[in-house]
């Protein structure tokens, strides 16, 4: 994929035309054929998409306008109560206060479509089009116009293969005709970050309540990118040109590539594409990933890009399993036990029902292939999760399809998400309540148990709790700004889905990830955006980032699953609390010329960043950065948190700036304090800052000694209050 991002306002024509040129310089004219342009980037930036050899990139990567080229990535997605226990953090309890208001901000989100007929995408009560929009309402061979409404307000789709439409006649088959979701990830999202509200919205019962999104008035124009299982790269930055010049206010992206591919910035289409995004005043707010809880594993973690984690709520869903030695465990699970009663069978451990000696270790594991069906038949089967890497569903078929009766999962690491068996029986416990489990396998000679149903505890603590499978920082590229920004709801949420063929399909389903949590600050955001409009994206970033909540429902520290306390590099600033965004007293507000000097320090060169800029053809790069110091002046940008990847404890003293925006009272003094680790000095200078009416910026300095302080990171907040706000700036500094 070829990436000439400069931006000279050409027409697609012109555009297109000169790619196709470009192409016909470096394909051999008797590969004519081969000509041709699959996606053409032309509203915010220039570049395309096409068919080329890797000579033909090389050559393409030596012209001097083209910034990058690099293989088309494919990547995956990111796999309501929740609103009401965000409201829970303030004591107004009112989240959906000024509704009226935001009618005209436009969420774009990408990922594999929408489903329509959800009434979370009703368009009742909400008034006419915004006349800025210019969006269009693709039809498809299952999709039509009339699908689109006041709430709906724009549907595409991109060139991605749809694996539901191969399996219609030939004669009728469009395989890339339609925005209608066929996954349910698209329709999940978009109902979270703003879903119309559904009253009597459950699950098979579970979850009931009012179901809203974040910004229920808000629009939604969707922007199909993905199909079942994958999503390329230069379908999304297409959809991102696309959602540019619609006019969305804000753009919600659930989708990433594995940490273990990740790439430079300008070879990573999300972060390419949320940058122009950024420079027309646009919002990207992006999910972290879902391969916690080991760090390094973040993704979309460009300063540009709002990066979001995964906490649960206050609701549990709970599956008790009674063992004949009468002793009853909590595990956790969804599963819909059928019969009128829970009815006791034998309990055996995978590996003492293996298809053959050999196979003992993938049986303890429930691999396919690993169990004898006729041992297993008629009993209930403990699996290990503890080294193969196979999903729970794969476990749940392996059993269930040698007609076991129910399937217990032992996890090392205790999973917060629950998993939706279906009908079929199913627990899953950590490995304290697992090792009781087998204790008691080997030490009974008929050794039975009862899966009951389960039981949905609310008002559950402590709440919220970094959600284990939530991917960690630092950022693998760059640790001098602190990744992710900020956590949000992200298991067990009730979110609209897409029916099943099924009599009595629900129109909800439960779901987990950071998919789940992106959109409730996409939806948080379009929330804040209708009550200050003329606050920017980096504004309303700050105001999230430093009142977020720190504390659980417990008023205890926010912890992980482990139970310890969790670092910034798990939750970011913290938790999202938008009712207290509303009102943050002071904002930190990262500018485009942040940006640009972030590209500068991380080592790209003035004329790479000059073709990048849109509207900045004469940039240079601030003249006090070297080769060896120009990445620690990263942590200098006006970010609303700190890091600094190395400090030196026999040496190092680092002294960064922040300037401190007052957009609450125009009189004002806010006093600084520091809550932070033994031994690490943190000193503000000056440690008071005074706002006047004709003064509404303030710059101060944060020194932070390491000599005494314990090597490895250490987290702690500058706090600054005027006696009614309480503005949280965290810190992360790595002592070497």
């Amino acid at each position: 994929m070829g990436s000439p991002l400069n931006n000279s306002g050409d027409s697609a024509e012109i555009s297109k035309l000169t790619h196709l040129q470009m192409l016909s310089s470096i394909i051999p004219s008797e590969e004519s054929e081969r000509i041709s342009v699959k996606h053409s980037f032309h509203h915010a930036y220039r570049g395309f998409c096409a068919l080329l050899t890797k000579q033909e990139a090389t050559l393409l990567s030596g012209y001097e306008e083209v910034v990058s080229v690099f293989p088309d990535p494919i990547l995956e997605l990111h796999t309501t109560r929740s609103w009401d226990f965000l409201a829970s953090y303030d004591s107004t309890n009112n989240y959906n206060y000024h509704a009226s208001s935001n009618y005209d901000v436009i969420i774009g989100v990408i990922d594999t479509g929408i489903w329509p007929e959800s009434p979370s995408f009703d368009d009742q009560h909400i008034g006419e089009v915004p006349s800025r929009w210019k969006g269009v309402c693709m039809e498809g061979f299952d999709f039509h116009k009339s699908n689109c409404n006041r709430k709906l307000i724009g549907a595409r789709f991109y060139d991605i293969e749809d694996e539901d439409s191969t399996k219609l006649p030939k004669t009728t088959r469009k395989p890339n005709g339609t925005p209608r979701d066929r996954v349910g990830h698209g329709t999940n999202t978009a109902s979270i970050a703003a879903g119309a509200f559904v009253p009597n919205a459950t699950y098979y019962g579970l979850a009931s309540g009012i179901a809203r999104g974040g910004s229920p008035f808000s629009r939604i124009a969707t922007y199909k990118a993905c199909s079942e299982g994958y999503c390329q790269g230069s379908a999304i930055l297409k959809a991102i040109d696309d959602a540019i010049k619609d006019g969305v206010d804000i753009i919600s992206i659930s989708i990433g590539r594995s940490f273990v591919f990740q790439t430079d910035f300008k070879d990573d289409p999300i972060a390419i594409g949320a940058f122009h995004a950024a420079e027309r005043g646009i919002g990207v707010v992006c999910s972290g990933g879902n391969e916690g809880p080991d760090p390094y594993t973040l993704t979309n973690f460009a300063p540009w890009i709002f990066t979001v984690a995964a906490s649960t709520i206050d609701r549990k869903f709970q599956t008790n399993v009674a063992l004949g030695n009468n002793v009853t465990l909590k595990g956790t699970g969804i599963s819909f036990n059928t019969s009128p009663h829970a009815e006791t069978y034998p309990l055996v451990f995978g590996e003492n029902v293996y298809f053959h000696p050999s196979l003992t270790s993938q049986a303890r594991n429930c691999m396919p292939g690993s169990l004898d069906a006729k041992k297993v038949a008629g009993k209930i089967i403990v699996c290990m999760n503890d080294y193969w890497s196979i999903s729970r569903l794969i476990k749940k078929l392996v059993v269930q399809d040698a007609n076991a009766k129910g399937l217990i999962l032992i996890d090392e690491q205790e999973k917060s998400s629950p998993f939706d068996s279906g009908n079929f029986p199913f627990a899953e416990f950590g490995k304290i309540a697992g090792a009781k489990i087998l204790q008691y396998i080997n030490s009974s000679q008929n050794p039975h148990a009862i899966i009951f149903p389960i039981n949905e505890i609310r008002r559950f603590k402590p709440a919220p709790v970094v959600a284990d499978s939530s991917s960690r920082g630092p950022a693998s590229l760059t640790e001098n700004i602190l990744k992710p920004d900020i956590t949000a709801p992200g298991v067990g949420i009730l979110s609209a889905m897409i029916p099943n063929t099924e009599k009595g399909s629900s129109l909800f389903g439960i779901t987990s990830g950071t998919s789940m949590a992106c959109p409730h600050v996409s939806g948080a955001m379009a929330f804040i955006k209708s009550i200050h409009p003329t606050w920017t994206f980096s504004m309303i970033k700050s105001a999230i980032m430093t009142t977020a909540a720190i504390s659980n429902n417990l008023r205890m520290p926010l912890t992980n699953t482990s139970n310890l306390d969790a670092s910034p590099h798990e939750i970011g600033a913290g938790e999202l609390n938008p009712i207290k965004a509303l009102n943050p007293g002071l904002i930190f507000e990262t500018t485009m010329n942040d940006y640009y000097n972030f590209l500068c320090y991380y080592g790209y060169k003035e004329k790479e960043i000059r073709l990048i800029v849109s509207k900045k053809n004469n940039f240079n790069c601030p003249r006090n950065s070297t080769s060896t110091t120009k990445k620690e002046l990263i942590s200098h940008m006006n970010y609303p948190s700190i890091s600094i990847e190395k400090l030196d404890q026999n040496y190092g003293v680092s002294r960064v700036k922040r300037v401190a925006m007052n957009v609450g009272s125009p009189n004002a003094t806010y006093t600084s304090s520091i809550i932070g680790p033994p031994g690490l000095i943190v000193r503000v200078f000056p440690e008071k800052i005074e706002f006047v009416k004709e003064i509404k910026k303030v710059s101060f300095d944060i020194l932070f000694d390491g000599k005494n302080a314990s090597k490895g990171y250490n987290f702690g907040f500058i706090i600054w209050s005027d006696g009614f706000h309480k503005v949280k700036m965290v810190f992360a500094v790595n002592v070497e």
